[in-house]
């Protein structure tokens, strides 16, 4: 059986650190292995970090979606904006979450990016 936990927050970069310690603590319950805590971490900071930046942007008053999911030996994390337009998949964060994720797929479309990623867990 899989379990959810959802949270969603104001685009201000202060908030970005309390998802990094949300993400943490689902993680480990979730039994991700200690070694793959910090890439958890900081992939996740690295794909909220990239949402915050956005929403501050082209629509502020919109909240990022953050969405921890454990299940199936999988450990899943989307970050999501309301930002109509692709992400660029060249630059330093994207390139930073490519590295960090165990898997990795970005989807984007007129009502916004998620970027979906996952690793093992227990």
């Amino acid at each position: 059986m899989s379990s959810t936990v959802e949270v969603a927050f104001s685009a201000l970069p202060i908030h970005v650190r309390t998802a990094r310690m949300i993400t943490k603590a689902v993680a480990l319950r979730s039994g991700v292995d200690d070694p793959l805590l910090d890439e958890v971490r900081l992939a996740v900071g690295e794909a909220c970090s990239r949402a915050v930046e956005a929403h501050q942007k082209h629509c502020p008053e919109e909240p990022v979606v953050l969405n921890l999911t454990d299940g199936k030996g999988r450990f899943s994390v989307s970050v999501s904006d309301r930002v109509p337009d692709e992400p660029e998949e060249d630059g330093l964060s994207m390139a930073v979450i490519k590295g960090l994720a165990d898997e990795l797929e970005i989807v984007s479309s007129e009502t916004g990016t998620t970027i979906s990623m996952s690793w093992p867990a227990r």
